[in-house]
Order: C-alpha cells, then sequence, then structure tokens
C-alpha cells in the first residue's frame, strides 16, 4: 500500500524513499539468503565472525549495534542451524565467545554470492559515475544520521563492505 493511498502523503520525500529502498532491499537480502538457511541480518553477523575470528557476544553487540536481547536470539538461531557455537570466555567466565563452525565458514562463499548479486540488482540500470554518486550520497546522509543519533559512524563499517572516507563536493 502506498501513502497516497492511505489517503496522507507525509512530508519528507527523502526519507519516504529511503523508506522504501531499504524495506525492499531487506526483502530481497532475506530472499537470496533463505536458500541456504540464513535470515537477513544473520549475514552481518557472520561477516564480522569471517572478519575478525571468535568474538565476545558483548563486543558483536556493540559493533553491530544491537540490544543484548535481539543479538542473543540471533545467535541462538545460528547456533541452532549449526552455524555458530558458543562458549564462556575463559578469562571471564560471565562472558560468551561466538565463533563460526566449519559450517559456518562453508557459508562464506554463498553470503558473497548473494551479496554480489544484490548490489548488481540494487545498481542495475546506473552507470559508472552514477553508481560512485550514490555511494557517496549515501554515505553523506549516513554521516548527518549518524551525527544526529550521536553514532560513531566508523561503526558501520564493521557490518558491511567497506565505505572508505565520504568525500564532500
Amino acid at each position: 500500500m502506498t501513502w497516497a493511498a492511505c489517503g496522507a502523503e507525509p512530508a519528507g520525500p527523502v526519507s519516504r524513499a529511503i523508506f522504501r529502498v531499504a524495506r525492499l532491499h531487506r526483502l530481497l537480502a532475506g530472499q537470496l539468503l533463505r536458500s541456504f538457511g540464513l535470515h537477513a541480518g544473520q549475514e552481518v553477523l557472520m561477516m564480522r565472525l569471517w572478519e575478525t575470528g571468535r568474538q565476545r557476544q558483548s563486543e558483536l553487540m556493540r559493533v553491530l549495534d544491537q540490544d543484548a536481547s535481539t543479538l542473543t536470539r540471533m545467535v541462538q538461531r545460528l547456533e541452532q542451524s549449526g552455524f555458530v557455537r558458543r562458549c564462556p570466555d575463559p578469562g571471564d567466565r560471565r562472558s560468551m565467545i561466538v565463533e563460526p563452525t566449519p559450517a559456518g565458514m562453508a557459508l562464506r562463499a554463498q553470503v558473497t554470492a548473494a551479496w554480489e548479486e544484490l548490489e548488481a540488482t540494487t545498481l542495475d540500470g546506473l552507470g559508472e559515475k552514477e553508481r560512485q554518486a550514490a555511494e557517496r550520497l549515501l554515505g553523506r546522509l549516513e554521516a548527518n544520521l549518524c551525527r544526529a543519533v550521536g553514532r560513531d559512524q566508523s561503526l558501520g563499517a564493521a557490518t558491511g563492505p567497506a565505505a572508505g572516507p565520504v568525500e564532500t563536493p
């Protein structure tokens, strides 16, 4: 259903466009990931583990900007699927360490291929200059929003491909 179909056209055309694009992007990501047993968002946690190796669950919560209950459910589901395992931290028995299993490591190529397909679909029909402009503008929007909510923009780099510095024209 569109905003207009509801009889209300809210202000903020860019914010509405971002909302629609983000919703569709996550929907397609979910469809691509489901074919090998992941749900949208779980691949980001797996990417972090592939990049850094085993991590304290509290560190994953901080870097992925998730609350404790959300991250715990995500890790439990990945553990039930056989993609990660948890064990007590030998240095602090109250903390849990999360690490990918061999089955979780085997997902890396599939997740990479899914993200490549997602990227290709998202950018279909755009030339190289348009792609670069989109990346630059999205980086600026991200920086604006990070400042507004008091978050460190560098946290975004831990949850996906590195975007690099944001250049202003």
